[in-house]
């Protein structure tokens, strides 16, 4: 029976292989195998408190106002809108959160005017 392969192969000069060392190639597969089945720590990051959202540090006074401003009269949209689907008691109470809402934005907007004419 012929056999299309030598047995050993032959070397070929001109292979990809040809010249390396063959410790090197064995600490090569070492560091790729290491590298994607036993990865090495990543540097600890500061554990999260629980806060889901937070307000970028160095933001102006003025833009932190002005999204509260705008916050609060979303909540006051929507708690005026609810309000007006209920009645009785639940009506009250919705009637009180949105004026504690529009006092909110009285103050905020009064911050805001105060921001606005410092130099």
């Amino acid at each position: 029976m012929f056999k299309a392969t030598p047995n050993p192969p032959e070397t070929d000069p001109s292979s990809a292989h040809a010249g390396l060392d063959p410790q090197k190639l064995d600490e090569a597969a070492k560091r790729v195998i290491d590298h994607y089945l036993d990865p090495k720590p990543q540097a600890k990051k500061k554990k999260p408190s629980g806060q889901l959202f937070t307000v970028v540090d160095g933001v102006d006074t003025e833009s932190l106002l002005a999204n509260l401003s705008e916050t609060l009269a979303s909540a006051d949209a929507m708690v005026s809108d609810l309000a007006f689907d209920l009645e009785g008691s639940r009506r009250h109470v919705a009637l009180g959160i949105q004026q504690l809402i529009e006092l909110g934005v009285l103050l905020a907007n009064r911050m805001l005017d105060n921001v606005n004419t410092q130099p």
